[in-house]
């Protein structure tokens, strides 16, 4: 196939698919609860491999200095002592090698993975190795308030939907999903958009404390603000802000093109 196109991969019947589910808020976390409500409003096929505790920001790390173990807690649910990588992993090569998952859901995580989160999120990574062992992969994220509980209804409401939509489209080749759903109740949602990665300008704060021995220890925050896009397509950031579902297609290969023909001019072939 020539580089750049588009491969276009045959729509699957999630009825008789096998999903497997993965987070990077752990094993226990309520969103994967709720992430697997919406899967099997799609399948009975569903199982369950993540971290045994939190790996929020372990983006695609993979372990490979220390061995990992998998604990299963029930027939079909089993933690990992290890990232959401790893947890994806091990539950295609390993737990369900002898019958690999169709589609791999990667979530409910309780925040936002919109603009640059996704190049630290866990939640993605695990859609992303999901998609790179051929699975159909999709990330999904809850965007929450500061304050108060996780409302995870707009998810509910509109997860299934959204999933067995993109199930039964044609992808591109080389191609995951990253959803994320607004902090709205479901009737205030105002629908799905398709969308872009959007940017964000970074603030950058280091908080510096003293710990009772006088030890100085540090809390890395960065308050964003959302930057203005140039592109003629609506941005995720733009489109959960205006009160939508956010659907972004997201490419494995970074390559940027322009630079490359420009760089090309430096370095000449012979």
């Amino acid at each position: 196939m020539a580089h750049g196109t588009v491969m276009n991969l045959k729509p699957i019947d999630f009825r008789h698919s096998r999903i497997l589910i993965t987070n990077d808020d752990g094993i226990h976390a309520p969103g994967i609860r709720v992430l697997e409500k919406i899967a099997h409003t799609l399948s009975d096929d569903v199982w369950v491999v993540a971290p045994e505790i939190e790996q929020s920001g372990a983006s695609h790390s993979l372990t490979v200095r220390i061995p990992l173990r998998i604990r299963k807690l029930s027939s079909r649910r089993y933690a990992v002592n290890g990232t959401p990588t790893d947890s994806v992993l091990l539950g295609m090569l390993q737990i369900l090698k002898r019958r690999p998952p169709d589609i791999v859901l990667s979530g409910v995580n309780g925040g936002s993975n919109l603009a640059e989160d996704v190049g630290h999120s866990g939640t993605v990574a695990g859609a992303m190795e999901g998609l790179m062992l051929g699975a159909r992969a999709i990330a999904l994220s809850q965007i929450i308030s500061e304050k108060g509980p996780i409302n995870w209804k707009a998810a509910l409401a509109y997860g299934p939907r959204v999933v067995r939509k993109l199930i039964e489209a044609p992808w591109a080749s080389g191609v995951f999903v990253n959803v994320n759903f607004p902090n709205l109740a479901p009737e205030k949602v105002k629908g799905v958009i398709v969308t872009c990665q959007g940017r964000r300008q970074l603030q950058e704060r280091i908080t510096e404390a003293f710990d009772p021995f006088g030890r100085p220890y540090y809390w890395i925050g960065a308050p964003r603000q959302d930057v203005p896009s140039k592109s003629k397509e609506p941005t995720d950031t733009y489109a959960t802000t205006m009160g939508y579902v956010s659907v972004t297609p997201m490419h494995l290969d970074h390559s940027h093109k322009g630079m490359m023909r420009t760089l090309r001019t430096a370095f000449p072939s012979k």
